[in-house]
């Protein structure tokens, strides 16, 4: 058997560095105080040493892991199934990676798994929480608040409980959702229906008010409810052409839903968009692209949303603002909501 070599010691590059292992133990741990040509000398000794500093003895004196918790509230099937959370895990992942932060991934597929959760978190194994895809009813908030652990929560929050400083980043969904709405009636279209998501969830929920926003009149037969997925959309399609035969436009309310809405109008020999106008929502390039024919749709950026709860979380911790005021939250409106535009293609 190969013997291992030692790993390289503090005191080992305090001798290769010619300084103090104080002097060591600061610059390695990030704290001010060295002047620049010795925390070079540090830095040039721990690079050619192949020194690792010990994660455990490091948190003692940071009292940082450098590990932050990433909570998705939905079953494992449907975070790796849907491009949506390849995205956003994408963004806090570069992000975190980017300040030497190691992402602890936590599904829940039930009500069990968010004791295990509360539990994870209230341990003190990371610094901080991202959370997202909550729902009503959710007890993950109230288990984060007891946990004690600083959070950023991916979505507008639907809850209140008078305390405030709930930090969160979402899209400007019913925004999005208008525009959707006032494209389709532009183009001359009467009859147009939408497909929910969950109605669980804030971000359909604001999707649906942004139709009723345009559309305060229209036949509550023409509004079907989906589950932001593909099979969702088939089923609500095919319930809303056996109750509407003559609509002829649809706000789908994600990229998934208009997948399957696509392929149930192909079905039913409806031509898209002569017969039927289609727009969806979100822009996830892999769906909205590859659909027949692409996807008109609502863009948001989500990498960028998932980065952004990042900085903010790491801000947070730091105990520094964010260099744009638009992504700071205040005391009177701690939520960031980003932009989304329309993006032109076949289908509408």
């Amino acid at each position: 058997m190969t013997e291992t070599a030692p790993r390289p010691t503090l005191e080992a590059v305090a001798e290769r560095a010619g300084v103090s292992r104080a002097t060591v133990s600061r610059v390695v741990n990030g704290s001010h105080g060295v002047r620049e040509a010795l925390a070079e000398r540090v830095r040039r000794a721990v690079e050619e040493l192949g020194y690792v500093p010990n994660q455990a003895a490091r948190s003692l004196v940071t009292r940082r892991h450098r590990a932050v918790a990433v909570v998705a509230a939905e079953p494992e099937t449907r975070v790796f199934a849907d491009p949506y959370f390849a995205q956003q895990l994408r963004g806090i992942s570069k992000e975190l990676t980017a300040h030497d932060n190691q992402l602890v991934l936590l599904l829940t597929e039930g009500r069990e798994d968010h004791a295990r959760v509360g539990r994870y978190l209230a341990g003190g194994h990371v610094d901080g929480a991202l959370v997202f895809s909550l729902h009503l009813d959710d007890p993950l908030p109230g288990l984060v608040r007891s946990a004690g652990v600083p959070t950023v929560f991916g979505g507008r929050p639907d809850w209140d409980d008078g305390r405030g400083g709930v930090v969160y980043v979402d899209s400007d969904n019913r925004g999005g959702a208008r525009s959707a709405v006032h494209h389709l009636a532009g183009l001359g279209r009467t009859r147009i229906a939408h497909i929910t998501g969950p109605l669980d969830q804030t971000s359909a929920a604001d999707r649906l008010a942004g139709f009723r926003d345009v559309r305060a009149g229209a036949d509550p037969g023409l509004i079907a409810q989906g589950d932001f997925t593909p099979g969702g959309g088939e089923r609500a399609m095919r319930e809303l052409l056996d109750r509407c035969p003559g609509l002829d436009a649809v706000f789908a309310a994600n990229d998934l839903t208009a997948a399957g809405a696509l392929r149930v109008l192909r079905e039913r020999g409806r031509r898209v968009p002569q017969d039927v106008a289609v727009v969806g929502f979100d822009d996830m390039l892999p769906v909205a692209e590859q659909t027949d024919p692409p996807l008109t749709t609502v863009r948001q950026d989500i990498e960028g949303m998932g980065r952004l709860m990042a900085r903010l979380l790491l801000r947070g911790l730091d105990g520094t603002a964010a260099d744009d005021d638009t992504e700071t939250p205040s005391a009177t409106a701690p939520g960031v909501v980003l932009p989304t535009t329309l993006v032109h293609r076949a289908t509408a």
